[in-house]
């Protein structure tokens, strides 16, 4: 799978966790920044690099990291085809994939731990869109993209 990542200053940690996790599932990434120290930069700025890399098709999935996860989510859904999905549990993680179709992940380092956010991403990897009813929703969803 090739996932897309990026974080703002409150996410860095929790982000080279994931990259470290990425590389043993055996997943290609791209990091879109930030990248070095925890200097404070905009989450905005992150979200849509990551938004526009995974709704162009050139990425399968996204994962941003922010404080709480929130404000990266909000951003990241104003580009068109993102689906992004703040969680904070497996459940919700993998519930996001398999009924919203969710194509990014957006994580809170202030509020999950390492080892809950290891879970909570290979659950979302590991989903799948189940289709059927959702598909319906989900079209619902896209069209509200138009308005």
């Amino acid at each position: 799978m090739r996932i897309a990542l990026g974080c703002d200053h409150r996410g860095l940690q929790l982000k080279q966790m994931i990259i470290n996790l990425l590389t043993d599932l055996g997943h290609t990434h791209r990091d879109f920044g930030c990248y070095y120290d925890t200097t404070r930069v905009d989450y905005p700025d992150f979200a849509q690099k990551v938004a526009e890399a995974v709704a162009s098709g050139e990425f399968d999935c996204g994962i941003l990291v922010c404080g709480t996860g929130i404000g990266m989510s909000m951003a990241a859904n104003k580009i068109k085809g993102v689906r992004a999905a703040a969680c904070y549990d497996s459940f919700s993680a993998r519930r996001s994939r398999q009924h919203t179709d969710a194509n990014i992940l957006c994580l809170g380092q202030d509020i999950v731990g390492k080892d809950l956010a290891r879970d909570i991403v290979q659950a979302f990897l590991s989903a799948e869109f189940e289709g059927g009813r959702h598909a319906e929703r989900i079209k619902k969803i896209k069209a509200l993209e138009s308005r």
